[in-house]
C-alpha cells in the first residue's frame, strides 16, 4: 500500500474508532453495570453503525485496506453480547455496504 493508501486507511480507522461502542461501553455490559438493551448504549451503537457505513462508502481503499476495517468481527461481538441482533437493519445494511465496497475495490 502506498503512502496515500496508508493515510486513507488511517483516516478510516480513526473515524470508526471515534464512535466505537466496543472500546467505551461493552466492558460496562460485561461487568453488569449496563444492560445490553440500555438506551444510551443503543444510541451509541446506532450512531457507530451509521459512521461505519458512511466511512466505508467514502474510503478510497484497496481490498487489502477494506479487509483491515471489516466490520464482521466487531458486529459479532455486539451480537454475541446481545447489544444487536443479527437481523438488525443496521447490521444487515453495514454488511451489505461492506460487500459492495469489496466487490468494487481494486486488488492492490
Amino acid at each position: 500500500m502506498d503512502e496515500s493508501g496508508d493515510q486513507a486507511l488511517q483516516r478510516a480507522i480513526s473515524t470508526i474508532l471515534q464512535s466505537d461502542p466496543l472500546i467505551k461501553l461493552l466492558e460496562q455490559v460485561r461487568l453488569g453495570r449496563m444492560k445490553p438493551t440500555d438506551a444510551g448504549l443503543r444510541v451509541v451503537t446506532e450512531s457507530w453503525l451509521g459512521v461505519y457505513e458512511k466511512t466505508l462508502g467514502s474510503a478510497d481503499l484497496t481490498r487489502s485496506g477494506f479487509r483491515r476495517i471489516d466490520p464482521t468481527p466487531r458486529l459479532a461481538v455486539l451480537i454475541d453480547i446481545g447489544v444487536l441482533a443479527a437481523d438488525h437493519p443496521g447490521v444487515v445494511s453495514l454488511k451489505a455496504s461492506y460487500d459492495r465496497v469489496m466487490a468494487r475495490a481494486s486488488t492492490e
